[in-house]
């Protein structure tokens, strides 16, 4: 029987970011549980998961070069909710008939965003309002996939958060998991709780004593050295 604690499960597909490892921080601890796992995980093992959301993490390459890092394009025939952070979310724009465009200037570094629909993913926030926010991406949406809207835009980009809420699929140019988005984490948790219907029920604590309490079961009276 499965854990309770491990039955609403987010999974990271990494993309190679710098910031992977804190998107999965930020996540445990809004108490959701989550697994990272390389972006090229088959769908056989990512349909085992049965992920309550899955997050598509930045990274460091441009979805136009030719050997620009993949996922298995069936996860969106999974019917789960999935949020594009950065290079994730140019990932797919792309498969879903978007076009990205690389930009004459890298945009790093602090910026502003103007919310344009205060719904979904940006719930709780007033349309107009500006936040800050950080940004590290060379290349930028040029036209959205069919069904998406713009959620937020910048002065220089149109397209900062995008969604389909329909589907529950979004997108976000720039890095909520970073201390220099300050609302970032109250982005995460409308993704979280709002979209994806989890339930902050995990938590280190418990995932200790499971795991004491499973290498008891193991190796009985014997003496052994654990890292957790």
């Amino acid at each position: 029987m499965q854990d309770d604690l491990y039955r609403q499960k987010i999974l990271i597909l990494d993309f190679g970011s710098q910031y992977t490892q804190l998107i999965a921080r930020r996540i445990r601890e809004a108490s959701v549980y989550c697994e990272i796992h390389p972006c090229h995980l088959s769908i056989d093992r990512i349909r085992g998961f049965s992920p309550k959301g899955i997050i598509l993490s930045g990274g460091p390459s441009s979805i136009n070069d030719d050997d620009a890092p993949m996922a298995d394009v069936e996860i969106f025939e999974l019917g789960v909710p999935i949020l594009g952070i950065c290079y994730g979310m140019q990932f797919l724009t792309h498969v879903l008939g978007g076009r990205v465009v690389e930009t004459m200037e890298r945009e790093y570094g602090n910026a502003t965003i103007t919310i344009r629909e205060n719904q979904s993913l940006f719930y709780g926030f007033e349309k107009q309002e500006r936040q800050a926010v950080w940004m590290s991406h060379g290349d930028r949406i040029e036209q959205l996939p069919e069904g998406f809207s713009s959620l937020a835009s910048t002065d220089s980009s149109p397209v900062a958060a995008m969604g389909d809420p329909s589907r529950k699929w979004f997108g976000v140019q720039f890095h909520p998991e970073v201390a220099h988005t300050p609302e970032g984490m109250r982005i995460l948790k409308n993704f979280l709780f709002r979209i994806c219907g989890c339930e902050p029920t995990w938590t280190m604590a418990s995932f200790i004593e499971r795991s004491v309490r499973s290498m008891k079961k193991r190796i009985g009276d014997e003496r052994v050295i654990c890292g957790l």
